[in-house]
């Protein structure tokens, strides 16, 4: 038979009953009780630390917002410099004191056990001169500054342990101390505050502070106590209040503990569609955007609504970036390779510029090779295999395969050298696409080449010969390069239903000279109304494919 007692309080189904909860109006209100000796069993001796000095702080052991901002201020201004400090001869009552480093920040910390993470405790039969001694054991003053004041609280053990399995587990360790009065916590002062306003809302849950980093310090302050349902209420708080480019970075790089938690993760969601939102044009505030951290950055890119001309522009600002923040080739390559090459979608970027990552020594030949091949395979799948591959990651974190709102429309591209210079260029637009041309719109493919020139498509929504009617235009362009002349067979062709089958449209050669276009106003020879209706002829769920073959003649 299961024992009731051993699972009324247990850890897990605390926390699963506070986030199932999620903080709601109906959680009872013990705001009457709290610091009440009449409705208490315990005494909370909480010991109020003097603050470490700067160069301590400076290692990473951040207990405020304010202290986690001037640590990421320090840190950027450090990695420009080229002066990281090394993180692995920090003394290691730093976690025994149970301050939570960041993980990006303190990889010697990595391994240690999860317990040394936690605040520290101590569990005591009486506030007698023995408190001094248990204070000095396993090194838990070494690095401090003297006790500065003790504060002293009437609390009620299973209140705590309601709502945190920190307090829980304190209280019901199986040791005789769990059953003595007295508990004590150690403290920075800087922390006071936010303590005091955490078990406020363990009691009545709500929150006294309104501004941003009060919050932020009581979030923290959560985090480190385990009390998911504060933690929750703190997000909620802040995703009400306006959001900034300062705030949404701060919130995007809060200590990595915090932002593994699932009640931060709507507060984390709301930063990076912010910034999201802000820079998705990166070429119009290219100066803010490069002055972004790494949290920032990934943010941007992690956007489908990216304002870019194609994914070469996106690969290309990723290199420019990596190389202003990190001067060392290997540092480079490391943030390269875990953490932006996985934004970058490669399948979409153009073959010239493929190549270009092969040879290029910022990513590791191996890393470039797979994502190489990678795209190249997606470029060779069949439409609607790719399309499969797209809706599969829609839904993930990792979207290599879902397609931008690119200015420059992807096409694809068969290439011959034999008997004659050819290529055939496939272009595909979706049915919004065209609709949003009406009425003088344009849309431009991405630059492909023949012959050592770059050629596009511009599909259009112009007035026929007459001016009597709109309708769907399409054009073959050469980018402007010098004066040379290249004498161009074309042909336009686009997939018609019944047969679905490329249906030839308009023939025509040129004589090229850079920055000139030639093409048909009218490809389908109907007006726009026609063209555009649900029973097209044209679009093959929802999407029209276009064809255009180019030949040099000699």
């Amino acid at each position: 038979m299961k024992d009731l007692n051993s699972d009324l309080f247990d850890p897990v189904m605390v926390m699963e009953s506070e986030w199932s909860r999620a903080g709601s109006a109906s959680d009872s209100d013990f705001g009457f009780a709290f610091n009440d000796r009449n409705f208490s069993d315990r005494v909370l001796r909480i010991e109020i630390m003097g603050d470490l000095d700067d160069t301590r702080q400076d290692s990473g052991r951040c207990t405020t917002v304010a202290d986690w901002a001037r640590h990421r201020k320090r840190r950027r201004e450090d990695i420009r410099k080229d002066n990281d400090v090394d993180l692995s001869l920090l003394p290691d009552e730093q976690v025994l004191n149970g301050n939570q480093p960041d993980i990006d920040d303190c990889a010697a910390y990595e391994n240690q056990d999860e317990e040394g993470q936690e605040a520290v405790a101590m569990i005591e039969e009486s506030p007698s001169g023995d408190e001094t001694a248990n204070s000095n054991d396993n090194g838990w003053s070494m690095g401090w500054s003297a006790v500065m004041r003790v504060k002293t609280l009437h609390i009620s053990s299973p209140i705590l342990a309601a709502k945190s399995p920190f307090f829980y587990k304190l209280f019901s360790n199986g040791m005789r101390e769990s059953e003595e009065r007295y508990v004590t916590l150690r403290i920075n002062a800087s922390e006071e505050t936010a303590l005091m306003e955490l078990l406020n809302f363990m009691y009545s849950n709500t929150l006294n502070t309104t501004t941003a980093s009060d919050l932020l310090d009581v979030l923290m302050a959560a985090d480190k106590f385990q009390v998911a349902s504060c933690m929750r209420y703190c997000s909620r708080l802040l995703r009400s209040m306006p959001m900034t480019p300062e705030s949404a970075l701060l919130y995007l790089e809060l200590p990595s503990s915090v932002l593994m938690a699932d009640a931060v993760q709507p507060l984390t969601d709301a930063a990076k569609q912010y910034l999201a939102g802000r820079y998705k044009d990166i070429t119009k505030f290219q100066d803010e955007v490069m002055a972004l951290p790494l949290a920032g950055v990934e943010a941007i890119l992690s956007s489908d609504d990216l304002q870019v001309a194609s994914e070469d522009a996106v690969y290309d600002f990723v290199l420019k970036w990596s190389r202003s923040e990190y001067s060392t080739l290997e540092e480079r390559r490391e943030v390269l390779g875990a953490r932006l090459a996985r934004l970058i979608r490669f399948p979409y970027m153009t073959c010239r510029k493929l190549k270009k990552v092969l040879t290029c020594t910022d990513f590791e030949h191996d890393v470039a090779s797979k994502l190489v091949l990678e795209a190249l395979f997606f470029k060779a799948e069949a439409p609607h295999r790719q399309r499969s591959l797209a809706a599969e990651e829609s839904g993930s974190l990792n979207r290599r395969f879902v397609e931008r709102a690119y200015k420059y429309r992807p096409v694809k591209v068969v290439e011959f050298e034999l008997p004659r210079q050819q290529c055939v260029v496939y272009l595909d637009l979706k049915r919004e696409e065209c609709a949003n041309l009406f009425p003088s719109g344009r849309v431009y493919s991405q630059a492909f080449h023949l012959g050592g020139q770059g050629f596009f498509l511009s599909a259009h929504c112009n007035m026929d010969q007459q001016s009597s009617f709109h309708c769907f235009g399409l054009f073959l362009g050469m980018q402007e390069k010098g004066s040379v002349s290249f004498a161009v067979d074309y042909e336009f062709a686009a997939r018609s239903r019944p047969t679905e089958e490329f249906v030839s449209k308009y023939k025509g050669n040129y004589v090229f000279t850079g920055g000139k276009a030639v093409g048909y106003r009218n490809l389908f020879a109907i007006p726009w109304t026609s063209f555009i209706a649900e029973d097209s002829l044209y679009f093959i769920n929802g999407v029209l494919h276009l064809k255009a073959e180019l030949t040099i003649r000699h």
